[in-house]
């Protein structure tokens, strides 16, 4: 049976389907690693990501197709964990804002919605590369357009973007060089095609296996981030003065009344004050600035609509009143803080050794959502913040939480192993400012070289290097260089991949279900090629990865 207009309730359903279908194979997603490791979680963050979405759509009201977008898009962006769950909330991101306001949509407008979606997803990395999930959604999405100008059928349009992703998915083998090496397709496009395969299911009515999701989730934080200025500097150093809170009725259609376009509307906000934050919906503009001069945001955003509420605070007073009445107990924010993201309680320990302030739980196998490091970020209690992600999979997240509170408050420091994390800890200063030591964090990064031990879970061959199922791999850096049964031998040879006549000390952290007796006797092994190189040895209490290692 065709249908001609999608409405809210059956986008719900669909988005509903596509979540449960993906929980559903996350576990067959993870499977589908590009290395032989079990630190396979692509679809482990993408279900994470799609059931966050999935679970704010049933929160809200299903009346329009809007209505529906606006939720999932909130949903994915805080729930979005490693890069291919905040890839995926990139892609319904655009998905969404291209349906804004609109109450039901047709083939052409269901096509440019997906379009819309892959270009705000393209935006979001830096490098994009062809063969991945990215390639999957462009392509589908192509094939979505050319099924709309050919028919009027919502369901078929579905159906030739599902066909189309699946062709493409087949090629991603071909495309990236290393999937073709192991035998399979690019994860985190597979992830896709399982969704979309939900999306069709549900548009059909044959949903064999496939329930609509209707678990609650608990409050989503108050991203509406209040920065406050009342102890951490004098009152003649506020910049801006005023607190400032305006809400606006955005597309009203009145005479003269301008079209609402967010990022315009953001960037003009920008240049009148600082601690912007603007969250817009169909309907209504919520601004929350400091400014100089309240006035001339009131006039700003009545050129967009009606002013629904106004609010404006002289923090200068505040902070008078405050320094007056402030009790000696109370709590007061630190210059700096760091957040930075381990797992293991040894390495914890150690990070909180050298200054750590906040230390998230998180790793290949469980990657910290967006929501996690604001929430991180926020109980440092601190007026700028580091973030170490210490993972490549953890860096986008913690980029999109960056984006949320502001990057004067956030910096994001690249680190992608816990070496590195430590190494950009250890060159903190207290006394230097903000943009010093971001910089300083992020060089000292260059001077190490990061390596590590696991298990293969298949047999396969990574760059001319043999693998066994269940035999110990070596990483240099993230490159496979050594394959061995014993995991002693493994280790040794793996280091010595590491160090030269240069090198001159190695850190050796162990992991959970090893001895220090054993880190010992393979520090002593690499020092009799190398005597005159020093070895830190402890405890690391890490899962998966048996040893961690960094050379300087």
């Amino acid at each position: 049976m065709s249908m001609y207009q999608l409405n809210g309730e059956k986008l719900a359903a669909m988005i509903a389907a596509g979540a449960e279908n993906l929980a559903k194979n996350a576990d067959f997603v993870d499977s589908l690693n590009v290395f032989p490791v079990p630190d396979g979680d692509t679809g482990t963050n993408m279900n994470l990501s799609m059931t966050s979405g999935a679970q704010e759509v049933g929160r809200n009201s299903l009346s329009t197709v809007g209505a529906v977008g606006t939720s999932l898009a909130k949903g994915l962006l805080m729930g979005a964990r490693g890069n291919s769950g905040v890839i995926l909330s990139q892609l319904f991101r655009g998905f969404s804002k291209a349906i804004e306001g609109k109450t039901e949509l047709n083939t052409k407008e269901l096509a440019a919605a997906f379009t819309a979606g892959v270009e705000t997803a393209y935006k979001a990395v830096m490098k994009p590369v062809e063969g991945t999930i990215l390639t999957v959604a462009r392509e589908a999405a192509k094939a979505g357009v050319a099924a709309a100008n050919e028919s009027d059928d919502i369901e078929f349009v579905m159906q030739q973007i599902l066909e189309k992703g699946k062709i493409v998915l087949a090629k991603t083998q071909e495309m990236l060089p290393v999937l073709k090496e192991v035998g399979v397709v690019d994860s985190g496009g597979q992830g896709l095609i399982i969704i979309y395969e939900g999306f069709y299911a549900a548009l059909t009515g044959n949903e064999d296996g496939i329930t609509n999701y209707t678990a609650s989730m608990g409050e989503l934080i108050n991203a509406e981030h209040h920065r406050h200025v009342q102890d951490v500097m004098s009152t003649e150093e506020i910049v801006f003065g005023y607190c400032t809170e305006i809400m606006v009725q955005i597309n009203e259609n009145k005479p003269g009344q301008k079209k609402f376009n967010e990022e315009k509307f953001r960037d003009d906000l920008a240049e009148m004050g600082d601690s912007l934050l603007v969250v817009a919906d169909e309907e209504v503009a919520k601004v929350h600035v400091h400014t100089e001069h309240p006035g001339d945001v009131f006039n700003y955003g009545q050129q967009y609509g009606s002013l629904i509420k106004m609010k404006v605070e002289n923090m200068r007073e505040q902070h008078r009143e405050v320094l007056k009445d402030k009790a000696p107990e109370a709590s007061e924010k630190a210059a700096y803080g760091i957040v930075t993201v381990s797992v293991g309680e040894g390495i914890k320990r150690l990070f909180e050794s050298v200054g750590a302030t906040v230390v998230l739980s998180g790793g290949q196998t469980m990657n910290p959502s967006t929501e996690d490091i604001v929430k991180a970020i926020e109980s440092a209690n601190a007026e700028q913040v580091f973030v170490l992600p210490n993972n490549k999979n953890i860096q986008m997240a913690a980029d999109q939480a960056a984006l949320i509170l502001g990057e004067d408050k956030v910096k994001i420091i690249p680190t992608k192993t816990i070496p590195q994390g430590l190494a950009a800890l250890l060159v903190f200063q207290a006394e230097a400012s903000f943009e010093h030591n971001a910089n300083e964090m992020t060089a000292a990064i260059q001077d190490i070289a990061s390596g590590q031990v696991t298990t293969a879970v298949r047999d396969t061959t990574v760059d001319g290097v043999t693998i066994k199922k269940d035999e110990y791999i070596g990483m240099v850096e993230g490159d496979i260089k050594v394959s061995h049964p014993s995991l002693a031998t493994a280790t040794i040879a793996t280091l010595k991949e590491m160090v030269d006549e240069y090198s001159e000390i190695v850190t050796l952290l162990y992991g959970e279900d090893v001895k220090e007796t054993d880190a010992e006797n393979i520090a002593e092994q690499v020092s009799n090629d190398f005597p005159e190189m020093e070895f830190e040895i402890h405890s690391g209490g890490q899962p998966v990865y048996p040893y961690i290692f960094s050379v300087e």
